[in-house]
């Protein structure tokens, strides 16, 4: 791997670009279900997205143990986060407070991450899942905190049995993980507060 592969790609503008992506997905947060639009600003190596890679340049560093999924463990994307980012790697999922995820379909249940504590539920780690888009999946209806009525989102592609997952996320609460779902030109966000229902169901 050519060194520049790694050196390149990052933020142009580091301080103001950061702030944008923080701030869109703060408010994505805030507003599950809502898209929040971001430019590319960033050019990681495949597998990883512009829009995956700027989250992470955003919201990791040194004291955020980062666990990336298998695809990511082989590729080039990997030295270029630890190079743009500083995060260390996490040992396991466990480990971890950022996860970040090319290949959701494959993901290990959400259970395996950390999930934080009674005391302390923000010790829990947040998924960022690549995903090809917000708008072609099955339609997930979304209540809770930050919702006003309803809402809804179609990503694909998403884990198995996501709902269920979901459900069983929900029901460790104030435990659980929050998910931010990275689009290639969006981000939308699913904190554990956040109820999903198919529209079927």
């Amino acid at each position: 791997m050519d060194q520049m592969d790694v050196i390149d790609g990052g933020f142009s503008a580091p301080v103001f670009d950061a702030q944008t992506v923080f701030r869109a997905v703060m408010d994505a947060m805030a507003r599950p279900g809502t898209v929040q639009q971001i430019a590319e600003l960033a050019h990681p190596p495949a597998p990883l997205s512009a829009t995956a890679g700027a989250v992470a340049m955003t919201l990791c560093d040194h004291d955020t143990p980062l666990w990336l999924d298998a695809g990511l463990q082989v590729s080039a994307a990997k030295s270029w986060l630890g190079f743009h980012t500083g995060a260390p790697l996490a040992a396991t999922p466990a480990d971890a407070h950022f996860a970040l995820v090319t290949n959701p379909a494959n993901l290990i249940s959400l259970e395996n991450f950390a999930q934080g504590t009674q005391e302390y539920p923000d010790r829990s780690t947040t998924l960022i899942l690549q995903v090809e888009s917000l708008t072609e999946g099955t339609q997930l209806r979304l209540e809770g905190p930050g919702i006003e009525t309803s809402a809804s989102i179609a990503p694909t592609s998403l884990p198995r049995h996501f709902v269920e997952q979901w459900k069983q996320n929900g029901a460790r609460f104030p435990r659980g993980v929050d998910l931010i779902l990275a689009a290639p030109d969006a981000v939308a966000c699913l904190p554990r507060t956040t109820r999903i229902k198919t529209t079927e169901a």
